[in-house]
């Protein structure tokens, strides 16, 4: 539901190539001291009023040996009386690679607790599986929550070789309340969507609220026939809307020199001056969407421009991090083996992480992190982020 920024603060999220499905690495070891006692707990603790009681406890389940973890989780996520327990507790199990999560995961989608259907939604964004296809598409018929079917739209949209699928979603595209489309359009391009390049473009051609999100997606398509339209953009759109033309230009292959430039000046300038909110807000979109395509240069920009800031302007670009981290945690990772924008950077996250509702794709971050750490050698500059991520970020 990484939609939920423009819930927040009116910030549409970014481009996202979904990766190659490969071998999951192996976990890191777990804490033999931590007993079943313990785990069980822990989990009861996980609806706490008390944020530090709250993290403290989803970390004694994250370090517990497997074979003491999964059993509790799984009854958790079953018959917990505490349905938020049940939530943090289906979040949790995500992040052990078990196989029998497919099927409790599918099992999740038709819970009348609807932070359970988005978390089994966004499993299948990132774990896609063409036998569940026809239950999502049925889904859509009902899912109304605005903070649900944003996560159903994207688990569909990572089924982009699928006929019926892409026929769904070309016709959303053109219908429906604004908000939905919009996500429907950003999704899209996260998974490379070209069967929509068509309906995408002419929402870009029409003065409407949609047209920033369809022009970054027609960057995100890769599909360079759209430059003229882009061009064009360049000419009419709004000033707030340049940024985001200049990124998709940029994600085109084409003039990324003059383009970059652009949207950092964008992002000083409304930094500097008061009463250019909305300019922040798309500037950071612009360089996320740079940043989580690989280029390591715009999230540098990101932290180095939003370190010394205050709120309001510190909001967005906070956000704009924290969303390349859950997208592209490589290059996060790589960006933050600079001592010199470790620190601000991670900061900066932590704010991210306090704002945004991704609890799916925070725990996917955490696993990537925790990995990370106990395959790097002991001492290397790759084992120090981890570390640093881990204690900063409390998990």
């Amino acid at each position: 539901m990484l939609r939920c920024l423009a819930v927040v603060l009116s910030f549409c999220t970014l481009a996202f190539a979904p990766q190659s499905q490969a071998p999951a690495p192996k976990s890191p070891p777990p804490d033999a001291t931590i007993t079943a006692a313990q785990v069980q707990a822990a989990i009861d603790k996980l609806g706490a009023l008390d944020y530090p009681v709250r993290s403290s406890s989803a970390a004694t389940v994250r370090r517990a040996d497997a074979a003491i973890a999964l059993p509790a989780l799984l009854q958790a996520v079953k018959q917990h009386a505490d349905q938020y327990v049940r939530f943090k507790a289906l979040v949790l199990l995500s992040g052990f690679n078990d196989p029998r999560t497919r099927d409790v995961m599918a099992a999740a989608i038709t819970d009348k607790n609807d932070r359970m259907r988005t978390v089994a939604y966004a499993y299948f964004e990132h774990n896609p599986d063409k036998t569940i296809v026809p239950r999502l598409i049925e889904a859509l018929k009902t899912e109304e929550s605005e903070f649900v079917r944003p996560q159903l739209t994207r688990a569909l949209a990572a089924h982009a070789d699928d006929p019926k699928v892409q026929q769904v979603m070309e016709g959303l595209v053109m219908q429906g309340q604004a908000f939905f489309r919009s996500v429907v359009i950003e999704t899209i391009g996260d998974h490379h969507g070209t069967y929509a390049l068509k309906p995408i473009t002419e929402v870009a051609k029409t003065d409407s609220p949609l047209q920033d999100d369809a022009a970054l997606t027609l960057g995100k398509l890769g599909d360079k026939s759209v430059l003229s339209v882009l061009a064009g953009l360049q000419r009419s759109a709004p000033r707030e809307s340049q940024p985001g033309i200049a990124a998709a230009i940029c994600l085109l292959g084409v003039n990324c020199a003059s383009h970059k430039p652009f949207i950092t000046d964008s992002l000083a300038f409304s930094i500097k001056n008061l009463g250019f909110q909305g300019l922040v807000r798309s500037s950071s979109s612009a360089l996320a969407a740079l940043a989580v395509a690989g280029q390591e240069d715009a999230l540098v920009e990101l932290i180095k421009q939003g370190t010394p800031t205050r709120d309001p302007v510190r909001a967005p670009i906070a956000l704009a991090i924290g969303t390349v981290a859950l997208r592209n945690p490589d290059i996060t990772m790589k960006v933050f083996g600079d001592a010199a924008v470790r620190e601000p950077g991670i900061d900066l996250l932590r704010e991210a992480f306090d704002m945004l509702e991704e609890d799916f794709e925070e725990e996917r971050f955490f696993a990537t992190v925790r990995r990370a750490y106990w395959q790097a050698p002991a001492g290397s500059p790759a084992r120090t982020v981890a570390d640093t991520l881990i204690k900063k970020l409390e998990f």
